[in-house]
């Protein structure tokens, strides 16, 4: 059986791709360090599903495994690569949010940058020449060409975050010049769904609106995202897995995952207004620094390299997001309709 090391595996998206690896006969290998960037108390929540998904489908415990453990810590990563036999790096962890990344640049190239490379040196010196990296739809700046392609010029993010991750894009291919490493570099275009992180809009949102707690709303609402479910996401990594396992060639690319379609900020909040059959009580404020005008995924290349096709629609993606959210707060749907 082969073995998938996941960073940030407890997390939103790590959490599903964990379950998601497991259906597909891989033993996986979380490492996470429950940073207090938000509630540990929620990753744990997380392993918790992931446990209940093992005994549901009928999966051994003996193909999990839980490490605590940072990414720049040298005697953590020494250990688990002298201990366990791995044959794939999923590579999630991060620091992440634009805003925070402003206010704390040196912590965000700390574990994007230096974290990433301890990462790939292991893979080095391990032989293990299988990597997957998440990027970001943030490397794209204020790009002025819509849709944001692959091809596209990424020399001017806009915050530091996104260049923590372009930087993570320009190891990965150095490492896979220098070494044969076989890297796929994923791109996510504001991920969204059950689990989702409690700081980003639509989770904020929606508990704001369920809460009557007024809402930071900044600029005129005309800024827009792509926002893209996690089921498809995961899709997109499964292919990912594919596409590097497909062949001995050693490759190296870089994969759009969005949902094909723009939506603005205006719309997503009457979106889970018309979902919940409540008003949000916004404050208007001025746009903050670092923030993009738009993203929006050309995801061609992604569709004929890895067979990714995003199949749910943003109404849909809210409401499946929003029923989660109130049976998450042990409050019944009915009460908002």
């Amino acid at each position: 059986m082969k073995t998938i090391l996941v960073t940030g595996g407890a997390g939103f998206i790590g959490s599903h791709l964990t379950e998601a690896l497991l259906e597909n006969g891989f033993k996986v290998i979380i490492l996470d360090n429950f940073h207090s960037y938000y509630p540990p108390i929620i990753k744990r929540k997380n392993i918790e599903e992931i446990h209940l998904t093992m005994n549901n489908r009928k999966i051994p415990l003996s193909n999990f495994l839980l490490t605590e453990g940072d990414i720049r810590e040298e005697s953590v990563l020494e250990s688990l690569f002298n201990t366990q036999n791995i044959y794939m790096v999923i590579h999630l962890a991060a620091m992440a949010g634009v805003r925070k990344s402003i206010e704390n640049p040196l912590l965000y190239f700390d574990v994007n940058v230096q974290g990433t490379l301890r990462l790939l040196e292991k893979c080095r010196k391990k032989s293990i020449k299988k990597f997957i990296f998440a990027s970001s739809s943030s490397v794209y700046g204020n790009n002025n060409k819509i849709p944001f392609s692959e091809k596209d010029s990424v020399d001017k993010p806009i915050s530091p975050y996104a260049a923590s991750k372009k930087s993570g894009e320009l190891l990965c291919y150095n490492y896979h010049h220098l070494y044969d490493m076989s890297i796929a570099c994923l791109r996510f275009f504001t991920v969204y769904g059950p689990r989702q992180r409690p700081d980003l809009a639509i989770h904020k949102f929606s508990h704001s609106i369920i809460n009557d707690i007024k809402i930071p709303f900044y600029g005129d609402g005309s800024s827009s995202r792509d926002y893209t479910y996690i089921s498809d996401i995961i899709q997109g990594i499964l292919g990912a897995v594919h596409w590097i396992e497909n062949d001995e060639i050693k490759k190296y690319d870089i994969f759009n995952l969005g949902g094909d379609k723009s939506i603005s900020l205006k719309s997503m909040v009457e979106t889970i207004e018309n979902t919940l059959n409540k008003k949000a009580d916004l404050q208007l404020l001025p746009l903050q620094p670092g923030d993009m005008k738009i993203t929006s995924a050309d995801i061609s290349h992604s569709q004929k390299q890895l067979g990714y096709m995003p199949t749910i629609p943003f109404q849909e993606g809210i409401r499946k997001f929003i029923t989660w959210k109130l049976n998450s707060l042990k409050i019944k749907e009915q009460d908002y309709k």
